[in-house]
């Protein structure tokens, strides 16, 4: 983060103040003189309509505004922040998770030696979701990472439900078979997969038998189909994206046993969750990507250098081909509306994702679902009427498909949420897992326009080498990342003022600042790849 950044929050939050005390620390809160409205924009927002944890209010003439928030300083020239080192380890931290996979699981040899995961939230409660499972009726492990927006109801659903979704549309004929015979003499039922959760992680248990009735009605199909040996896992991705994506807005619009599920499935519904899903089987990599999360493949060159290897593309308004396909989709005369501001219709920014009805159903199903006496305000569903709706749907979940056979280089896969992403580059969240991994601090050759410097600019030089030769404070990665993502300065070097600066905003200002941040890193068993490899007489690029 620049320093001008770090400025500009240190001076927002100086004010004339009245204490109040938050969880963990202290901050306050005052409102301008004359509680006027004002516009605020956001670095990053997914929708200009905000829950109401963020602080923002609706005015009568419907534009949204702010309380203006601030923390306590002893003095008017110096801000002391209430968090201690020792406070913001506890808090980085409290969402870690490290698991170590068996090499030989009793049937299959695993190329995943490990992963370690995180999250840092920014919205309240977070709206970012992480899953990580092997399947046990197939081979493979699945690992997603998923970005709410509008609340956290569609990416808790999906995270949940997902991988099951993608499970059963892998397995053979004759083991959907044996599952569904089970089920219908109540007999029990052989798990379809083992879930690596997290202690803190949340569980929908409430709707538990509706996903299942639905995900049988799914089995029941495949069966109907015919397919001896299941998908393909290509298939099986995009299969289970669309399918989960149909019973969403089909448990919307039906009528269910009771009010806690019908309104469980309206809050499903009207939010909206992007996701990216791996799927790693021996060296068969696959990966499946709706919205703006990242899947990054972390490569070491013979030469121990490294790079990143990209398996996902952002599908938002930033990618042109993405905004070809959107255009393509509608009238010619919607050409200037569809995307306007970089946002779907002017509000969404990722143009795939779950849920997210409002973008497609027709207005009169939208009407007429609402209109059965939903209180929305309780159950903080934020419906609106986009400008230019014409010609829905203007949103649909269909995942982009990528497939990558591993090689020995090929050392560990990162995927996050969109909050990592607007803090680091590719190739800087390739080289932080790297050092952490190798213990050795990557130094970039002296370009040419740094070898007649001033005297001035080679101590900035200086400090920036400096700053990577610091070891690592965090043994897991992932919270290496997200400590890195948000309190380094711009030499590399981790800057306790500003990252006490980050983690001490209130709730309802941390998101003018920063997203919600999950991180999943996976290491690969190179020995294990390089083996294959061997043994099968393959070459690898």
């Amino acid at each position: 983060m620049s320093s001008t950044v770090l400025c500009r929050i240190l001076h927002c939050v100086k004010n004339e103040v009245v204490c109040l005390r938050g969880q963990h620390r202290l901050y306050s809160r005052c409102l301008s003189p004359n509680h006027s409205s004002s516009n605020v924009k956001q670095k990053r927002m997914k929708l200009l309509s905000f829950p109401s944890q963020t602080g923002l209010s609706r005015t009568d003439n419907s534009v949204f505004s702010m309380r203006k928030v601030f923390r306590h300083s002893s003095t008017e020239e110096e801000l002391q922040f209430q968090l201690t080192p020792v406070q913001i380890n506890r808090i980085l931290r409290a969402n870690e998770q490290s698991v170590k996979i068996p090499e030989f699981d009793g049937k299959n040899l695993n190329p995943v030696l490990k992963f370690e995961s995180n999250q840092l939230p920014a919205n309240s409660p977070n709206e970012d979701r992480r899953s990580a499972a092997t399947c046990l009726q197939t081979k493979g492990m699945m690992f997603g990472v998923f970005d709410g927006h509008a609340g956290y109801a569609c990416a808790q659903a999906v995270s949940e439900r997902l991988f099951y979704y993608i499970a059963v549309a892998l397995m053979s004929q004759k083991n959907l078979e044996e599952i569904e015979f089970a089920m219908e003499h109540m007999k029990p039922v052989l798990p379809i997969l083992q879930w690596y959760k997290p202690i803190n992680d949340y569980i929908y248990r409430k709707p538990a038998s509706l996903y299942l009735d639905h995900l049988r009605v799914f089995w029941q199909e495949l069966i109907d189909h015919d397919n001896a040996e299941g998908m393909s896992t290509g298939d099986s991705l995009a299969y289970a994206f669309k399918r989960l994506d149909s019973d969403i807005s089909l448990e919307a619009q039906v009528p269910l046993d009771s009010d806690i599920m019908r309104n469980m499935a309206i809050q499903v519904a009207f939010a909206g969750s992007t996701a990216c899903v791996t799927h790693v089987d021996n060296i068969d990599l696959h990966v499946a990507n709706s919205g703006d999360c990242r899947a990054i493949l972390g490569v070491q060159e013979e030469d121990g250098s490294w790079s990143s290897l990209p398996l996902t593309h952002d599908h938002n308004a930033l990618n042109p081909s993405e905004l070809a396909r959107v255009r393509s989709e509608h009238p010619k005369s919607e050409e200037n509306t569809v995307v306007t501001g970089d946002r779907l219709l002017g509000l969404l920014m990722p143009l795939r994702a779950f849920g997210d009805v409002c973008f497609k159903w027709s207005k009169e199903l939208q009407q007429s679902i609402l209109e059965n006496g939903f209180d929305l305000e309780t159950l903080d569903i934020y419906h609106y009427a986009p400008p230019n709706y014409l010609t829905p749907p203007y949103l649909n979940v269909d995942p982009e498909l990528t497939y990558h056979k591993l090689r020995p280089q090929d050392k560990f896969l990162i995927l996050a949420t969109d909050g990592l992403w607007d803090m680091l580059s590719n190739d800087e969240a390739v080289r932080l897992v790297a050092e952490h991994l190798t213990g050795i601090h990557l130094e970039e050759p002296v370009a040419a326009s740094e070898r007649q410097v001033k005297l001035g600019q080679m101590h900035s030089l200086l400090l920036k080498r400096r700053a990577r030769a610091v070891p690592s404070r965090d043994p897991n990665v992932a919270t290496h990342l997200i400590r890195h993502s948000i309190g380094t300065n711009e030499y590399g070097e981790i800057e306790q003022v500003q990252l006490a600066a980050m983690m001490s905003l209130p709730e309802d200002l941390t998101r003018m600042y920063r997203d919600d941040i999950t991180v999943t890193v996976v290491y690969f068993n190179s020995d294990l790849i390089k083996a294959h490899y061997k043994e099968n007489n393959l070459r690898f690029l």
